[in-house]
This record gives structure tokens, C-alpha cells and sequence, in this order.
């Protein structure tokens, strides 16, 4: 038995729908469901009344709902305890992130954090958003920072985590500069001659964020996908060696675009293709029997006092 069939079996008695759950837990509906079917073969009894909507507990699924909140919470705080028998890393604060936000906000976010908050012993821990996610929702984090968007929102319960607004990011279209300045390519590519696209693989958040915007645009985008990667730091150095266009966050292109070496592009008569992304920071809300006096508790009472949370 595996304890993420435990976790997920909670959420599902907590929503009491396969696909709200499936979506908290960042996976799909037919994985999700042959985990909680897994559950049941391992206890040897249905614990769940498929029959009815919204999704019902029987009675061996209440019981054993009762023993899993219990037991999670007993192992939560025994690897709490267990963490804590390690006096050289206690100090730390770990952080899931992204790989794109890795290199480009954590940096200089965490200057400006040791400015405002004073020395901090960080270890980071870079992923793709959802293994990112995964951390947080399985414990094996301190906080998640990510990238949050309306057209592709991160499902993660209100009621299980906090989160803090800590910024904002622009994501736009850009490729190498010519020597006067101007963009080797130009939007929006033709039927006949569309322009050479470097995008990112599928799954990836950024990728989604892309397609929004490409749909929104309002005037049809020739491209032409010629190279794909999940990463923005690979995307802009095949952008910055002339081989396409790249959709990349402004933290990212800012010394290139400021040396010359890249450029935004834009439609006829200067229609950007920009969006404003949140930069967000979440942590599992502590339990009763939580100690505030952990760095990431305290670095969390700090970033409440000091950033904004959305309207």
C-alpha cells in the first residue's frame, strides 16, 4: 500500500467527486481511479458507493477515512520529527520550483528576500510544475513558487494551502536582433511562409500559457514548430543562434534584450503579444500542532506582511 492511495482516497471523501479530486491531485481521471481501486484491493473491501452522485463513502470507507486522517498526520509530523534529527539541514527552507522560474525569479527574488528578511539557508529543488506540485501536496517541501495564470490555473485546495502573491511576470515573443536593432523575423508569418517556431513541449505550463495567447491574439499567427523543449533557458539560446521565435519570460531575456542580442517581436503597427503572469508562493497550512518558529515559518509570516495578495 502506498501512502498517495491514502492521500487520495481523503480527497475523494473530502469532494466527493473522481474529477475535482483527480485535478487536486494532479492527475488524470482514469489514473486517480485505479488508485482508489488499488486501495480497495489492498483493504479488501469497497469503500467506495459508485451507485450514487455526488460519490458516497460505505461503511468500510468511512472507517477507514476516519484511520487515514490519522495516519498521514502521524506520519507528516514523524517526518517532521525525523528532519529535525538532522541539526546541519534543520535550518534550511526548501523550495519546489519550476525549472524556468529556478533560474530566472528565485535568484533575484532571494537577494532582494535577504535584504528584507535577513540571512536565509535555502535549498532548491527544481521540477516541472506538476512533479513541482507533487512535492507540496506529498511533504516533501517547504514552499512551492509558480507561475499562476487565469488560462491555467493550479489546482490546489484553498482549504489544504496558503498562498501569497511574491510578483509579476510578462511572457512575449522574442528573436535575434539584426545589427540595427530590428527583429530577424517578423509577425505574423505567412500561410506560404510561416516563421520558425521554437516552443515548449507538451505539459509544460509555459506551453500553455503560449497557445492562450497565440489564440487570443486576434489575427491569425503563421508558425511553423521546428524545435520544442520544456525549458526556457534551452529556448532562448536556440532563439538567441537565430533558429526561430520564442515566447520567453521577461526575467529571462532581460540581459540579452538590454545587450542587444534579442529582441520582442511584435505585429504591424506594434501589437504586442505579451501576457502578465502572477508569480506565487503556497505551503500546506500547518496543523495545530505545528511550530512557529521554523525558518519557512517565519519567512512565511514575513512574505504575508510584505506582498500583496490578488484583489
Amino acid at each position: 500500500m502506498e501512502t498517495k492511495w491514502l492521500e487520495d482516497f481523503v480527497s475523494l471523501a473530502e469532494t466527493r467527486s473522481f474529477s475535482r479530486s483527480a485535478q487536486l491531485r494532479h492527475v488524470t481521471q482514469p489514473a486517480f481511479s485505479r488508485r482508489i481501486q488499488s486501495l480497495e484491493a489492498w483493504a479488501g473491501a469497497d469503500l467506495v458507493d459508485r451507485s450514487s452522485y455526488p460519490t458516497k463513502l460505505t461503511p468500510a470507507g468511512e472507517t477507514l477515512f476516519d484511520q487515514a486522517l490519522e495516519l498521514l498526520q502521524s506520519l507528516q509530523n514523524t517526518r517532521a520529527m525525523l528532519r529535525g534529527h538532522n541539526s546541519a539541514g534543520q535550518d534550511f527552507i526548501e523550495f519546489a520550483v519550476p525549472h524556468t522560474l529556478a533560474f530566472t525569479f528565485f535568484p533575484s527574488w532571494m537577494a532582494s528576500l535577504r535584504e528584507s528578511f535577513g540571512p536565509i539557508k535555502s535549498r532548491l529543488i527544481a521540477l516541472n510544475v506538476h512533479d513541482a506540485a507533487m512535492r507540496l501536496a506529498e511533504g516533501g517541501c517547504d514552499l512551492l513558487i509558480v507561475y499562476h495564470h487565469p488560462s491555467q490555473p493550479l489546482q490546489l485546495d484553498a482549504e489544504r494551502y496558503d498562498m501569497v502573491v511574491l510578483g509579476a511576470e510578462s511572457i512575449a515573443p522574442y528573436v535575434k536582433a539584426q545589427a540595427d536593432g530590428s527583429p530577424v523575423l517578423g509577425l505574423p508569418g505567412t500561410p506560404s511562409r510561416p516563421l520558425p517556431y521554437l516552443g515548449y513541449a507538451p505539459g509544460a505550463y509555459l506551453g500553455g500559457v503560449t497557445d492562450w495567447i497565440l489564440k487570443q491574439a486576434g489575427t491569425p499567427i503563421h508558425l511553423d514548430r521546428v524545435y520544442e523543449t520544456d525549458m526556457a533557458e534551452g529556448l532562448k539560446v536556440m532563439a538567441m543562434q537565430g533558429h526561430g521565435l520564442a515566447f520567453l519570460p521577461e526575467s529571462a531575456v532581460r540581459k540579452e534584450v538590454q545587450s542587444g542580442a534579442l529582441v520582442e517581436a511584435r505585429l504591424p503597427g506594434g501589437q504586442v503579444l505579451s501576457l502578465t503572469m502572477e508569480v506565487r508562493a503556497y505551503r500546506a497550512k500547518p496543523g495545530p500542532k505545528t511550530s512557529g518558529h521554523h525558518p519557512a515559518h517565519e519567512l512565511w509570516a514575513h512574505l504575508t506582511q510584505e506582498s500583496p495578495r490578488p484583489a
